[in-house]
């Protein structure tokens, strides 16, 4: 293994982090230039205490850096039409953005800590920028390895748990709901553990929140809106969110759309238990919406068709479903760090999704952001000239879109009834649920142009398509749920036979048969892991098949070094919509 690569300037440190090490550490959150996989995370929770994450001074090796990092992210202007709008509805939004930049203070606090002090000893205005995207001094895409001066490797258990807690305190500490997604874990006075909801933590910026969106309710002209946005109030306040949940799902008709609170537990990524704060505001795409609504209707047909025994399919989708596509102007918090999300479903509530099914929202311009700006530069240096037409947005948007609805399929109770799956496969479920995603939605695919149901293009545009998005998000790096769902079924496409690389020009070409039934075995392998709630089986699909070769190391590092970014960052918010 390499040594880390840094470089002191300024009062902060650079790290040349090629592609090859940020993606090689499956499980660990250590550094760059490795060809080997490192520690997995179970191995690495078994350490006497958790890597102190704020108030460290050990620092790493210095060497001579470009700064190339700090310019991985591509800048795109998040806007909309909103002539279609009235005066309260704008007015509306502007309410909406106000809360939604409350919950990005909450992040910070649950991320890192004091934002202010931090960028506060930033000198150099693009590592204070790195920081901003990176809700603290940690490179995200680069499997949380420090870039500022003076700061150890993030610590897995982010600021959700105390730095010096042990797994093994943690696990014999008896206390109710200790694995609930809304509290802290803190020490007493007395140097005990004890629990924090989140609605005494933040008591003072969830107070502000609320009224800012019962002062939205007040202006909401769509009734099921309206209830939700009272209904989510009320939930910052108590920690209870399953009756705004629901009305959630209730929601048809609104032309703009809020997701809001504490939602995913990416972040925890010690235990997966934890949810951070976050939000989107979006404007309704008509257009596109009409044309995506008809597709839910076909999850309990599709569910039934799964390639897995017949227990690992019992349950059933519920109907209630919908996609759409939006228009997003606004991230914070959680969905705004680092690699920035194009897609939503939602929410995680898994007796909600059971009895209501699941929404899908399309973040359509975002997606536009991400295939203009990185997916077709990736294709163009990776993918085989003769299979670049099959590079579309059509495609793109659809695997996107289908990756979403697939987390509706499968299995989200164990099939021995004993737990959900979430809580059976602890860390591990995150990406496993994402892999589970990416390959069940190409199979709706599939299936949906046998049925005659997609129309447009072919099902070679999607394969080709999401080859490509896979080296596109393997680049996320180790510290991601989504990145570590690549590495896995790149490799397991790769012994499968379903792409194959032209030694002499380094092109990419998918085989189309292949491709299918790797699709149907690695649906297969998932879909049982999860249902058996197989903890250690899980760890060791990430551990064999989340690895990175020599060859692909390489190829990762081409496109850095032709500098096509890794992802977005949004110029966004009132002055970018015209608002007041």
């Amino acid at each position: 293994m390499n040594n880390t690569h840094t470089q002191k300037a300024k009062g902060f440190k650079h790290k040349i982090c090629t592609v090859s090490f940020a993606i090689a550490l499956v499980l660990g959150g250590c550094s760059n230039d490795s060809e080997q996989p490192q520690t997995p995370v179970a191995d690495e929770q078994k350490m006497e205490a958790l890597a102190q994450q704020n108030d460290t001074t050990e620092k790493t090796e210095s060497a001579e850096s470009d700064y190339s990092r700090f310019d991985i992210y591509a800048p795109f202007t998040l806007t909309s039409d909103l002539s279609h709008l009235s005066d309260n509805q704008k007015q509306m939004i502007s309410l909406l953005i106000d809360a939604a930049k409350i919950m990005d203070n909450l992040f910070w606090k649950q991320a890192y800590g004091d934002k202010e002090a931090l960028l506060a000893k930033i000198d150099d205005p693009k590592a204070k920028q790195f920081a901003i995207i990176n809700y603290g001094p940690w490179d995200r895409l680069d499997g949380n390895q420090p870039f500022i001066d003076g700061y150890d490797v993030k610590s897995k258990g982010a600021q959700f748990y105390p730095s010096d807690m042990t797994v093994a305190q943690f696990e014999a500490w008896e206390q109710e709901d200790k694995d609930g997604l809304y509290s802290l874990v803190r020490r007493d006075e007395n140097g005990n553990l004890t629990l924090v909801p989140y609605s005494v933590a933040f008591k003072n910026e969830l107070e502000e929140a609320s009224k800012l969106l019962k002062g939205a309710a007040q202006l909401a002209e769509d009734e099921g809106f309206k209830q939700y946005l009272e209904l989510r109030a009320d939930a910052l306040l108590t920690d209870n969110y399953q009756p705004s949940d629901l009305a959630w799902m209730d929601m048809k008709s609104n032309p703009v759309e809020l997701v809001i609170g504490p939602i995913e537990n990416y972040e925890d990524q010690l235990f997966g238990y934890k949810t951070a704060f976050s939000a989107y505001v979006l404007i309704k795409d008509l257009e596109w919406s009409e044309r995506l609504s008809r597709f839910a209707a076909f999850l309990p047909e599709l569910q039934q068709g799964l390639p897995v025994d017949e227990k690992y399919k019992k349950e059933m989708p519920g109907t209630d479903s919908d996609l759409n596509a939006y228009d997003v102007v606004y991230y914070a918090g959680d969905s705004n760090a680092g690699s920035k999300t194009i897609a939503i479903n939602l929410p995680n509530d898994e007796q909600v999704q059971l009895a209501k099914g699941t929404r899908r929202l399309q973040l359509k311009n975002a997606m536009r952001a991400k295939f203009d700006k990185i997916l077709v530069p990736i294709s163009e240096q990776l993918i085989h000239p003769d299979q670049r037409k099959h590079i579309t947005f059509d495609a793109f948007f659809a695997n996107t879109m289908f990756h979403e609805v697939a987390h509706g399929l499968g299995i989200k109770n164990t099939i021995d009834g004993s737990n959900t799956v979430r809580a059976a496969l602890k860390e591990t479920a995150s990406p496993l649920e994402e892999g589970k995603a990416d390959i069940l939605g190409l199979y709706m695919v599939s299936k949906l142009y046998e049925k005659g149901e997609i129309k447009d293009g072919e099902l070679m545009d999607n394969y080709v398509t999401f080859l490509a998005g896979i080296f596109r998000s393997v680049r996320f790096g180790a510290s991601s749920a989504h990145g570590r769902a690549n590495m896995v079924r790149f490799n397991f496409f790769k012994e499968a036979g379903a792409f194959s690389r032209d030694p002499e020009t380094g092109y990419y070409s998918v085989n189309f048969d292949k491709m299918t039934e790797a699709v149907d075995a690695l649906s297969n392998k998932i879909l049982t892991i999860q249902g058996d709630g197989d903890y250690q089986a899980a760890k060791t699909l990430l551990e064999e098949q989340g690895i990175i070769d020599d060859q692909l190391a390489s190829d990762l590092k081409m496109l850095e070094e032709k500098q096509i970014p890794v992802d977005v960052v949004f110029k966004q918010g009132k002055d970018a919509l015209g608002l007041k």
